[in-house]
């Protein structure tokens, strides 16, 4: 079964670590970036029903009832199996929350990287933890139980002690899904600029060395996994039965639609991806790009950064059978079987593992 990823790229404030193709734009050009979108959709050939919707950005969350109703209309499957939506913590109305349910949301995103405020005010973020808490318990009151919440391992100033602290916040409010990652440096965003000029704005001079973020990727995993969040994925972990359906996909190869900015869509042989110029994708449309996926090659690319790993199948012996021999005795892969998988120690070291199958 095949997933919808829509694209809402409109932000309150731009994150000095966000890398992603969002920010925060005059207020007539949502108004037009959304009659685009529903163009887009509209002129879209089902060939199967979705049942998974995953509205990311951006901030989703922000958008008005009548905008993300006129979105989701156009839409077939409703009720979806999962439809996410992502959120900025401590923006959070209850009148929103009955519009997301009335729609057909299910399951809620939320951005919230620290619970530590000197953490999040260099970042740019403006919720607290106690905010967080609010919307965790507005979230539950109303009915949406499937809740994440996102955490980054390397904020500027980040210290073992804060991070503990964020992650006994998540022992507090027992959200079933928690997503972990690690700060992402590269040109694509504001801090990652400064780190790789060697520049000490944005925060640059208080980032942890990258050791000291790796040790605290591991206290999370053993912090989480001790308390009954699984990690099925490199920097997911969720309770038994709330891993997210939609992510799924695009880990197991399966099929999904992109709208909007940015938005990539993926048919089993084809990728095709959106613009990421808002303003470009406004004037101009989706302008997609669209290659033919080398499948052998990805099935492992996305399937290894799954804890359940991936078949070796025989006829990709010859072109895949001598780097995973290699990485084995190198103690990054296990096999059992047919059956290949990143050990604990290749997680760590998994973009070199990757490398190999490309």
């Amino acid at each position: 079964m095949a997933g919808v990823y829509i694209s809402w790229p409109f932000c309150s404030q731009k994150c000095t670590y966000c890398n992603f193709a969002s920010g925060v734009y005059p207020a007539g050009l949502q108004e037009r970036y959304l009659e685009r979108l529903l163009e887009e959709l509209q002129g879209h050939e089902w060939r199967w029903t979705p049942e998974t919707v995953y509205l990311g950005g951006g901030t989703p969350g922000s958008m008005a009832a009548e905008e993300l109703r006129a979105v989701l209309e156009l839409v077939p499957g409703k009720p979806w199996r999962e439809a996410t939506l992502e959120a900025a913590p401590g923006a959070i109305a209850a009148e929103a929350v009955q519009a997301w349910l009335g729609c057909g949301v299910n399951r809620v995103s939320l951005g919230v990287q620290s619970f530590i405020e000197e953490e999040l005010r260099r970042t740019g973020r403006r919720h607290t933890a106690e905010g967080v808490a609010r919307d965790v318990a507005l979230l539950r009151g109303a009915g949406i139980g499937n809740i994440n919440v996102d955490l980054i391992a390397g904020l500027p100033g980040q210290t073992e002690a804060g991070w503990r602290a964020s992650l006994e916040w998540l022992e507090r409010l027992e959200p079933p899904h928690v997503s972990a990652y690690m700060l992402e440096v590269d040109e694509d965003s504001r801090l990652g600029r400064e780190l790789l000029a060697g520049g000490a704005r944005f925060g640059a001079g208080a980032v942890p060395a990258e050791e000291k973020i790796a040790d605290f990727y591991e206290m999370a995993v053993e912090f989480l996994e001790k308390r009954g969040w699984r990690r099925y994925e490199i920097s997911n972990f969720a309770r038994p039965g709330f891993e997210s359906l939609h992510n799924l996909k695009y880990w197991r190869l399966e099929p999904y639609a992109g709208f909007g900015a940015d938005a990539h869509s993926f048919d089993g042989e084809w990728r095709t991806a959106n613009t990421d110029d808002v303003r470009g994708y406004i004037e101009q449309g989706p302008q997609p790009e669209r290659t033919r996926a080398d499948v052998a090659s990805e099935r492992y690319l996305t399937g290894l950064r799954l804890m359940e790993g991936v078949d070796l199948r025989a006829e990709d012996e010859g072109r895949f059978g001598g780097a995973v021999a290699r990485f084995q005795a190198e103690g990054l892969l296990e096999r059992e079987g047919a059956r290949v998988r990143l050990t604990r120690r290749g997680v760590m070291l998994s973009n070199e593992v990757f490398e190999a199958f490309l």
